[in-house]
This record gives C-alpha cells, sequence and structure tokens, in this order.
C-alpha cells in the first residue's frame, strides 16, 4: 500500500514546492491531539531523514517518518477549498472514528498517554 494524492492535491502542492527551492517534497505524519487521539501534520520537506518511508505519487514526493507509517498507509489525500476554508482532506483507511469537528481521528490501537 502507499500514499495517494488526488490531482487536486498534488497540484496545490506543486505550487507550495515551486516557491520554495529549499524542498524536495510533502511530509505527512501524526500527533497526539484532538478529543480522537491523532492529528494529522503536513509540512514541506528539506530533506530525508533516517527512517523515512518515500512514496511518489502525481510528481509529488511524500515522505512518512517511521511511527506515522502505520496510521496513514493507504491514505488518500485531497484539498479542498470551500469559501474562505482551503485545507488537506485525508481518507483514511486506518481511522476507526473521528472526532465531531473533524480535526483529529482514532485507529483500533490503543492509544497511550
Amino acid at each position: 500500500m502507499s500514499v495517494q494524492l488526488t490531482e487536486t492535491a498534488a497540484r496545490h502542492v506543486h505550487k507550495f514546492l515551486s516557491t520554495q527551492p529549499d524542498t524536495i517534497g510533502l511530509r505527512l505524519g501524526v500527533q497526539k491531539t484532538g478529543c480522537s487521539g491523532w492529528g494529522y501534520t503536513v509540512d514541506l520537506a528539506t530533506s530525508r531523514e533516517p527512517g523515512d518511508h518515500a512514496f511518489e505519487d502525481n510528481g509529488v514526493l511524500v515522505l512518512i517518518n517511521e511511527a506515522s507509517l502505520d496510521k496513514l498507509v493507504g491514505v488518500t489525500v485531497d484539498f479542498r477549498q470551500t469559501g474562505l476554508n482551503r485545507q488537506f482532506v485525508f481518507d483514511n483507511p486506518n481511522a476507526a472514528e473521528a472526532c465531531g469537528c473533524g480535526e483529529s481521528f482514532t485507529t483500533d490501537e490503543v492509544v497511550s498517554a
């Protein structure tokens, strides 16, 4: 399994990458947060770090660290604009539940504090 970007998300990332000459791709991850346990992190990657897993889709290099991989493998990332709101949207097959506001998710794995 891999990570997939929709064409819309890939176009958006390409725009950012073209304005930041030191970047090599997109870094995705998760961190403990919110009411459901995990929140997504999105950043531009400037280098590969030890333990990174690399995927390429629609011409974008996507890097995910080892600690986040099991929660993100198989995810599809889209980019949507609704009114003034612009955001990446994750379709994550590993998410068992999401909080009401959509900011965090949980997996079937037990989240430790």
